[in-house]
């Protein structure tokens, strides 16, 4: 008995369209990650990037659960002593696509791989995207 091992190159790469339209940031992050691995394909193989290209708009009309608009904290350090801490809310307003980007990166693998994972993901703030050349096609995810 062999198990299969895909090889580089040897699976093809869809392009999928995701509206975040009200849906909750944790649960289709958790969906886009498992995407971007491959891990709904019966193909998948660890050490291989089996994934496909995620395209998701109006990230900007996402939702959390509860009050983490108000009480939710990113901090990144500049360098400099301190942290910089922002709240969802500020990041919505400025940098919508951030939010998502950051809980996908999140759930990823933590090596390398993931860097190539990770460019395979476009967030768009609006409904309108540069990637319809690549004939995106819907996918809805079955959130609770």
């Amino acid at each position: 008995m062999n198990s299969y091992m895909a090889k580089p190159g040897e699976v093809e790469q869809k392009w999928w369209l995701v509206d975040a339209t009200d849906k909750v940031v944790g649960r289709l992050a958790a969906e886009i990650a498992m995407v971007l691995m491959g891990k709904h394909r019966p193909t998948y193989t660890p050490h291989i990037d089996t994934g496909d290209f995620v395209v998701v708009i109006n990230a900007e009309k996402i939702a959390f659960t509860g009050k983490k608009w108000q009480n939710k904290r990113y901090t990144h350090y500049t360098g400099y002593t301190g942290l910089r801490v922002e709240t969802a809310e500020h990041r919505r307003d400025h940098k919508p696509e951030l939010i998502l980007s950051e809980a996908v990166r999140r759930m990823l693998p933590k090596n390398k791989l993931a860097v190539k994972m990770l460019s395979k993901l476009k967030v768009y703030a609006g409904s309108e995207h540069p990637h319809q050349a690549q004939l995106p096609q819907p996918k809805e995810f079955q959130l609770k």
